[in-house]
C-alpha cells in the first residue's frame, strides 16, 4: 500500500511540471492510500512471524484485490468520465498485466493518467515475477512446485525472501526497461511515449498512450523493437539474473525457453504463410505484421498494429488458441505457460510407452530431471480447472447478452491476461467500454483468477479451507 502511494506521487509530480490540475487527484489518492498503508504497518508491527499455507493463500489473494481498489482511485476521481467499475477494471487490467481497456480518446488523455497506467503495469510485472519465484512454488500451485525443487540447492537459489527477490530481479528488469526505452526513442517515439511503452512492453501488458496502439507510429523500427522485447519479457527473469552473474548458458540450456522460442517461430511462420497465400504479398511488411501481432498475443502483451480479426477465419482461430499459450514461468506473461505443455507432453508420451510396453519402466522428464507424480497431477488439475473456468466465464458473459465471439474471446483474454479479444466490440480496434458493468466485474475476476494461477483463488471457495 505504501509503495503504491509513493508510485502515485510520480504522475502527480509530472502533472505539476506540465501544469495539469490532475496532480490534486493523485495527491489526494496518495494521501489516502499512504494513510491506510501506514495504519496497516503499525497494526502489524512487532507481530511478524512465519505464516501458514492457508494464511499465504488468503494474503496473496487479498493483496491482489485490495491494491487495485486503491489504484483505481486516481482513474475514478480524474475527469475521465469513468465510473468506479470502469476504474477498477482498468486498474485490475493494469496490475495483472492484462491490457484490456475501457478508456477512449487516449490521444487526448492527460499525461499523468497515461503515466499512471504504465506504472501500474510495470509494478504489476515485477510483482508477478516475484510471486512466481517466491510464492506460487511454496503454495504448490499448478505444478509451480517444480521450480521450487529446481532451486532447492542453495547454489542455485536466487534469494530466500520475497523482498530480496524483488531487489535482485529489479536489476535486469530496470536495465531491460531502460534499453527498450532508448531503442523506442531512437525509433522515433517522444521521450514520454518511449518510457511509458517500454514499461508496458517489458511487463507484457500493452497499454498504449494512443488509441491506435503501436500502429499509431507506423514505424518498422518500433515494431521490431517491441517484438524483440515482448519475447524477452516472455522468458524467465531468473535466467537474466544468472546471465548477469556470469552464467548466460542457462538461457540456451533451459528447455522451457527453447520450447517457447520454437512455438513463437512456428506460429509466426504459419501466420505469415497464411497471409502470403491469401494474396497479401510476401514482402517484409506482411512478415513484420504477422510476427508482431502473433508475438503480442502469445506473450499476452496485447499491442496491435492491425485488426487481425480481419485477416480471415484461420487467423481468428489461430489467435484465439494462441491466447492460451503464454510464456515461460518466472516471466511477466500469463496464460497456461510453456512448462505445463511440456509436462503434459512428457506425461502423455510416457503413458503411450506404457500402453505399448505394459511391463516397461518409463519416467517423464522436464529439463533433464524426473517429473514427480505430484507435479503431473497438479498440472493435469490445472488444465481441467483452466478449461472449466474459461467455459463458465464465457457462458456467464453469453447470459449477459454478449455474442458468441465476444463472450468466448472475452473469457479467454481475461483468464489468459492477454488484452484485446476478437470481433468488432472488444477486438484490437475496440474497447471493453460498451460491456455491461456486470460483465466488467466478471472479467476483472477472470483476470485475477488467471494471474493467481486459478488455485490460489479457487481454494478460498472450498468450505473445507475455512474449517479448523
Amino acid at each position: 500500500m505504501s509503495t503504491l502511494a509513493v508510485a502515485m506521487c510520480l504522475p502527480a509530480i509530472f502533472d505539476v511540471a506540465v501544469g495539469n490540475p490532475d496532480w490534486q487527484v493523485f495527491a489526494l489518492s496518495a494521501a489516502l492510500t499512504m494513510f491506510i498503508g501506514v495504519m496497516l504497518v503499525l497494526m502489524t508491527r512487532g507481530n511478524v512471524r512465519n505464516i501458514s499455507i492457508r494464511q499465504a493463500f488468503v494474503l496473496t489473494t487479498v493483496v491482489w484485490v485490495v491494491i487495485p481498489c486503491f489504484a483505481a482511485l486516481p482513474l475514478a476521481f480524474a475527469d475521465l468520465q469513468l465510473s468506479y467499475t470502469d476504474a477498477f477494471f482498468e486498474a485490475m487490467s493494469g496490475l495483472t498485466t492484462t491490457g484490456s481497456t475501457v478508456m477512449l480518446g487516449l490521444d487526448f488523455t492527460p499525461p499523468g493518467i497515461l503515466l499512471w497506467r504504465a506504472l501500474l503495469q510495470w509494478l504489476g510485472g515485477i510483482g508477478i515475477i516475484a510471486m512466481a519465484i517466491a510464492i506460487l512454488p511454496l503454495l504448490q500451485v499448478g505444478g509451480m512446485q517444480l521450480f521450487r525443487m529446481e532451486s532447492s540447492d542453495t547454489s542455485d537459489k536466487v534469494m530466500p525472501r520475497t523482498v530480496q527477490i524483488v531487489t535482485y530481479i529489479s536489476v535486469p528488469y530496470l536495465a531491460l526497461t531502460f534499453l527498450c526505452a532508448v531503442l523506442y526513442w531512437f525509433g522515433g517515439m517522444s521521450g514520454f511515449d518511449a518510457i511509458t511503452h517500454a514499461m508496458t512492453t517489458i511487463a507484457t501488458c500493452g497499454f498504449s498512450t494512443h488509441d491506435a496502439s503501436l500502429g499509431y507510429f507506423d514505424s518498422a523500427a518500433i515494431e521490431v523493437t517491441a517484438t524483440v522485447f515482448m519475447v524477452i519479457g516472455g522468458m524467465p527473469f531468473v535466467l537474466y539474473l544468472q546471465a548477469l552473474r556470469g552464467a548466460p548458458a542457462g538461457l540456451i540450456r533451459d528447455s522451457q525457453v527453447r520450447w517457447f522460442l520454437a512455438i513463437v517461430v512456428v506460429s509466426v511462420l504459419c501466420m505469415w504463410a497464411y497471409r502470403v497465400f491469401g494474396a497479401e504479398g510476401a514482402d517484409l511488411g506482411t512478415f513484420r505484421a504477422a510476427a508482431f501481432n502473433v508475438v503480442s498475443v502469445i506473450t499476452g502483451t496485447g499491442y496491435a498494429t492491425e485488426d487481425f480479426s480481419a485477416w480471415g477465419p484461420f487467423a481468428v482461430s489461430a489467435m484465439f488458441f494462441l491466447m492460451f499459450v503464454g510464456g515461460c514461468a518466472g516471466s511477466t506473461t500469463c496464460g497456461i505457460k510453456i512448462f505445463r505443455f511440456q509436462v503434459l507432453y512428457a506425461t502423455a508420451k510416457n503413458q503411450m510407452h506404457r500402453l505399448l510396453q505394459p511391463h516397461g519402466v518409463f519416467i517423464p522428464y522436464y529439463n533433464r530431471k524426473p517429473i514427480p507424480e505430484s507435479v503431473s497431477e497438479s498440472v493435469m488439475s490445472f488444465f481441467f480447472l483452466y478449461v472449466l473456468s474459461f467455459a463458465l466465464i464465457a457462458v456467464c458473459l453469453g447470459l449477459m447478452g454478449l455474442d458468441l465471439l465476444t463472450a468466448a474471446s472475452g473469457a479467454a483474454t481475461a483468464i489468459s491476461n492477454v488484452g484485446p479479444g476478437l470481433g468488432p466490440q472488444i477486438g484490437p480496434s475496440g474497447t471493453f467500454a460498451t460491456l455491461p458493468d456486470a460483465a466488467k466485474w466478471l472479467l476483472a475476476f477472470g483476470m485475477l483468477l488467471g494471474r493467481l494461477e486459478l488455485f490460489t483463488v479457487l481454494v478460498l471457495l472450498v468450505p473445507a479451507f475455512w474449517r479448523k
